[in-house]
This record gives C-alpha cells, structure tokens and sequence, in this order.
C-alpha cells in the first residue's frame, strides 16, 4: 500500500532506514501508477527524508574530521551540533 509511506512522522530514524524507505519511495513513484495527489505526498516524504539523510552524514562527516584533525592526542574537541 502507497499511502504507508505518508503515514511516517518527521520524527528522527536512523540512517539506514531513512535510505531504505527513500529507494522504496523512489522505486514506488518510477512506477507511475499512483494518483498526481499520492505522487506528491510521496515526494514530499522524499525531501523530508533526503534532509535527513544529508544532515546525518554531515554530522559524520564533522565527527571524522575532528578524529582526523586530533590525530595521535588523547583529547578529543567537543563535538559542535548546529541545529
């Protein structure tokens, strides 16, 4: 069922699952036999989950670079999320 897809609060999920849903989002709508209204909600869905999706790697991307950057110290630099 195509609307189990809308049903999803913007609540946060982890990464994996975030990606999984977008492909069966993505796989669903490349099917093109969805009314022009469950089509949107869908795509809706996508951008809410590609956000997600980009601000989660670039959380890791931060997190690796201050591993990177700290190198051989014993002392890490505290982690800066801006929300």
């Amino acid at each position: 069922n195509h609307l189990r897809f809308m049903a999803k609060k913007t609540t946060q999920v982890p990464f994996e699952k975030s990606l999984q849903e977008l492909e069966q989002l993505v796989e669903h709508l490349e099917k093109g036999d969805i009314p022009l209204e469950d089509s949107l909600q869908c795509f809706e869905r996508g951008i809410q989950l590609t956000r997600a999706c980009q601000k989660a790697l670039q959380k890791a991307e931060q997190k690796v670079e201050i591993l990177l950057q700290d190198q051989g110290n014993e002392r890490l630099k505290p982690f800066s999320d801006e929300s």
